[in-house]
């Protein structure tokens, strides 16, 4: 394994948590094990890993992003990883407060939508 992979895998397992990687590491077939390393070494162990900005600004971002590029199906996942980033319900509807202004409202509304569920799944009060 390269530094950046296990940086990656560090980073990876930090933010999303053990459960959510053994769960992907499980699930993971030869077919997709290029794309796994690809994330885990792009994604983790080169962005993620890296401490320019916090962890809780590139959690804001990334939630930002995914709803700005309509990326619905990750937002649940990252709304989870907040609890280990730092980003408050509070940061998070900033983000997509932005995302509204920027990038249009029917996005920044289903964001908001998929945070409220996430929350109320993880019992944590907004």
């Amino acid at each position: 394994m390269s530094d950046r992979f296990e940086d990656g895998m560090e980073a990876r397992r930090g933010i999303l948590g053990d459960a959510h990687v053994d769960s992907a590491e499980a699930d993971k077939l030869e077919f997709d094990t290029p794309f796994q390393t690809l994330i885990t070494e792009g994604a983790w162990g080169t962005v993620w890993h890296d401490d320019t900005i916090s962890k809780r600004e590139r959690s804001m971002l990334t939630l930002a992003l995914l709803a700005a590029t309509g990326n619905f199906e990750e937002i649940p996942m990252h709304i989870r990883a907040t609890q280990n980033t730092g980003a408050s319900p509070k940061d998070v509807i900033q983000a997509f407060m932005h995302v509204a202004v920027y990038a249009g409202v029917p996005k920044a509304n289903h964001a908001i939508k998929l945070a409220k569920q996430t929350y109320k799944e993880l019992k944590v009060e907004i």
